[in-house]
């Protein structure tokens, strides 16, 4: 189906670009879901500001003991960038798991982020890092949690005026085992159950853990009562198992034509055995 008709331009600057927004245009950066939902009249927007040539808004470093992503650094440069692979791999690993070559080459970050698909890789793995999001608007830049910035299915923190412009996320040293395990939709790759781990362990047991989960509800979150669980036990198979099978706990679970909430259920306790082991296996 084609779009409606809308006005595009691609400004020059940051600034021009949040003064468009806060007229009332919005934003595009992959187009990797607006555009489908554009041409299948679900978004019918009258203004498009492109922001992917926005240098201001395209990078990977490294800053103040922190990694911090512009919003427009796409799938594939998350998923290829050494730095990121050296005290980010949790995030690199959930990057190469999205969509196939195409959607990584064009989609990104900002945007996968701001979207808030509750099927999407990125918020597993944020809500496991403890993410932080700078939100700018034209006369205005505040901070959120990854906790406060998914409220509900493709609703989040951002105001309008609003858009993401960084992503700020840990440095995991070799102390840290991570890992992201996901059963996908096989046509578009989305994640039916997607859980990411970060573990640590002191003396035999586990002295940090976080567990992130996507696909389940209508939103991605924290496990916290399966990380509680967890925390301070040895990290054996039954140990595991105990708190994987409270990564559900008190989770309204989607249901649709991919999956029941009962079998959603069992994949995200599935996937977080499997996410944690694999995480433990990965410690130095």
């Amino acid at each position: 189906m084609i779009t409606q008709k809308f006005e595009y331009t691609a400004p020059k600057s940051l600034d021009e670009a949040l003064h468009l927004l806060a007229s009332g245009a919005k934003p595009l950066a992959g187009g990797m879901s607006l555009i489908p939902m554009m041409k299948l009249r679900l978004a019918a927007p009258e203004h498009l500001v492109d922001l992917r040539a926005l240098k201001d808004l395209n990078y990977i470093r490294e800053a103040g003991g922190q990694l911090h992503i512009g919003a427009t650094a796409s799938h594939y440069e998350v998923e290829s960038s050494a730095l990121l692979r050296q005290k980010c791999p949790l995030l690199t690993e959930t990057a190469a798991a999205i969509g196939d070559v195409q959607v990584r080459n064009m989609g990104t970050i900002g945007g996968s982020v701001a979207h808030a698909d509750p099927a999407a890789d990125y918020p597993a793995a944020l809500q496991a890092l403890e993410a932080k999001f700078v939100l700018k608007g034209a006369k205005s830049e505040r901070t959120v949690s990854a906790a406060e910035f998914f409220v509900d299915t493709f609703t989040t923190a951002l105001e309008p005026g609003e858009i993401l412009r960084e992503v700020i996320v840990p440095i995991d040293d070799a102390r840290t085992g991570t890992s992201y395990q996901k059963m996908a939709q096989p046509a578009s790759g989305f994640a039916i159950v997607g859980v990411a781990a970060r573990v640590r362990v002191n003396a035999g047991k586990v002295s940090f853990v976080r567990i992130g989960v996507t696909g389940l509800s209508n939103r991605a979150y924290r496990a916290t009562a399966a990380e509680k669980a967890l925390e301070g036990k040895t990290p054996s198979p039954a140990d595991i198992q105990a708190a994987a099978a409270l990564v559900a706990q008190g989770v309204d679970a989607n249901s649709d034509l991919h999956a029941s909430s009962d079998y959603r259920r069992h994949l995200a306790v599935v996937h977080t055995v499997r996410a944690l082991k694999t995480a433990l296996s990965r410690i130095a």
